[in-house]
């Protein structure tokens, strides 16, 4: 069978990979073939199978394909189970942010590794899992920048994965994030870590918000050595004022974004959105280095996933 051909081939690629690097979290298959337009994710004992199949794949003689690579996955993988997840395409730009939407109340946690740090994951709730696989080597980049003296903001920060690794690094750390969910979340993933939660800010806010206050105050203003910008592609969440998009407005948000950041200090922008294009404007703020590339993990093969750049004060 096809799919059960590549999902062995795939395997023996990233399993040795993972184990050598200490990874239980990772991809194993990403819409490899297009008859069979689905991701699945390995989770420690897990796997997460997300069904991307558009309305039109849902014909008689396609709807086998999805029984197929469960029975594959059974076969090669063995896992304590499949946890199934359907992502529609978002066709309208008033939808909410898909990885915040609930999905169910099971509230059940696993504990998974990556390299230093552990993180605890739901699969059950959200369309995420609570940690992104495609930032792994964004988390392994501020580990390494990050030690004792180091100041570290995390915007849009989620559940702080990335924190984690700032703070195993040394660094002191602010996390924002308009969720109070994520934000509790972000503080359980701090003390699985040993890491004291009491030590770090934890602030739940909308971050456009949050900003526009803090650039006066002195507490923020100009002291970070390190900043990450993880934006939604948009948001219209009924907690802030007005919508987001990133690319519409990116720009601005990197330049209230320096006004947090030291001298000599680097920004680190993410985003999802597919086709994003940079501000030209943005180049007359900071020095712009384009790392998506460097930072693509070895189990994805989407380039097109996300865009990250480096941006250091002119």
């Amino acid at each position: 069978m096809e799919i059960s051909n590549r999902l062995q081939k795939n395997l023996k690629r990233c399993q040795p990979w993972a184990a050598k690097h200490g990874i239980e979290a990772y991809r194993i298959y990403d819409r490899d073939i297009p008859e069979y337009p689905f991701i699945v994710d390995i989770y420690g004992e897990y796997v997460v199978l997300s069904d991307r199949r558009e309305e039109i794949d849902f014909s008689e003689d396609k709807k086998h394909h999805f029984d197929d690579i469960k029975n594959a996955i059974r076969e090669l993988v063995n896992p304590k189970e499949i946890i199934e997840k359907r992502r529609a395409p978002q066709r309208q730009k008033s939808e909410k942010n898909q990885q915040y939407q609930k999905l169910g109340e099971a509230k059940q946690h696993i504990v998974v590794r990556e390299a230093p740090a552990k993180f605890w994951v739901n699969l059950y709730d959200y369309l995420d899992t609570g940690l992104f696989l495609d930032h792994r080597l964004v988390r392994q980049k501020v580990f390494k920048a990050s030690k004792p003296g180091t100041r570290f903001l995390n915007l849009f920060s989620y559940t702080a994965s990335v924190s984690v690794f700032a703070a195993l690094g040394g660094a002191r750390t602010t996390s924002v994030d308009l969720s109070n969910t994520y934000s509790e979340w972000a503080q359980d993933n701090f003390e699985l870590n040993k890491l004291r939660p009491d030590e770090h800010e934890f602030i739940i806010a909308d971050v456009l918000e949050w900003m526009r206050d803090q650039q006066k105050n002195p507490d923020y203003r100009g002291m970070y050595d390190l900043i990450l910008i993880d934006p939604p592609t948009f948001s219209n969440s009924k907690s802030m004022d007005g919508t987001f998009e990133v690319e519409r407005d990116h720009y601005s948000l990197i330049k209230q974004g320096l006004e947090f950041l030291k001298p000599g200090g680097t920004i680190i922008f993410s985003n999802n959105k597919r086709s994003f294009k940079m501000d030209v404007r943005v180049p007359s703020l900071v020095s712009v280095r384009n790392i998506s590339d460097d930072t693509l993990p070895f189990d994805f093969r989407d380039k097109k996933i996300r865009h990250v750049f480096e941006l250091t004060a002119n």
